[in-house]
């Protein structure tokens, strides 16, 4: 179990080879994986927060808005960390979780495995 994450600026589009429309994708990682998985299934379900509905066995998808409030769950998720891995983890996801906040019509893609 593990999640990348992908920065896309519009909605998510994997073309094919006969699509004329252009890919989306404008950065990803692969680092995060098991550990924010890990950390994800822990949170508390049906609360406030948009973190708990990343599926880490499917994809999630978040826009610019709901980046930006997932952005207030970082500080708990930092708190919940038992070591490095994770520490780091939730760093990389909150870059990514601001970059989306920070460009208009953007999409954060969970991919879970």
């Amino acid at each position: 179990m593990g999640i990348d994450v992908q920065l896309h600026d519009g909605r998510p589009f994997w073309p094919s080879r006969r699509s004329k429309r252009r890919a989306t994708l404008i950065r990803q990682s692969h680092e995060p994986g098991e550990a924010l998985a890990q950390l994800i299934v822990k949170l508390p379900r049906n609360t406030s927060g948009k973190l708990w509905t990343v599926d880490p066995y499917n994809d999630t998808f978040f826009n610019e808005q709901e980046a930006e409030a997932a952005l207030r769950e970082i500080p708990d998720l930092l708190e919940r960390c038992t070591d490095d891995s994770e520490a780091e983890a939730i760093r990389t996801l909150a870059a990514y979780l601001e970059a989306c906040a920070a460009t208009p019509g953007s999409y954060l893609v969970f991919a879970g495995d």
